[in-house]
């Protein structure tokens, strides 16, 4: 799965950490994790953790004495096989910004 496109406007370590926990929307990941499927240092991770929670995008629970962040039921979108990217989604992924 992925974060529905109306989310994918946002930073790209953003849309990254969404990405990664729209896969594992049942279970969530821990920071941990998240750090092995997003391409971004830990500041850069933290800070956009930080966007993420401020917008309501994420929760975190203690799960078994460890943290687990977990993405907004609303954020998580099925995934179109068919579909294709867009042009301005071709441009966003080309373009660093």
């Amino acid at each position: 799965m992925r974060a529905k496109p109306e989310y994918r406007d946002r930073d790209t370590t953003e849309v990254a950490i969404l990405d990664a926990l729209a896969d594992r929307s049942q279970d969530g990941m821990t920071v941990f994790e998240l750090r092995s499927h997003v391409d971004a240092d830990i500041d850069t991770l933290e800070g956009a953790l930080a966007d993420l929670k401020e917008d309501d995008l994420i929760e975190a629970e203690q799960e078994n004495g460890r943290t687990v962040i977990l993405p907004d039921e609303s954020v998580v979108g099925p995934v179109d096989e068919n579909e294709e990217p867009g042009l301005l989604d071709e441009l966003r992924r080309r373009l660093p910004f």
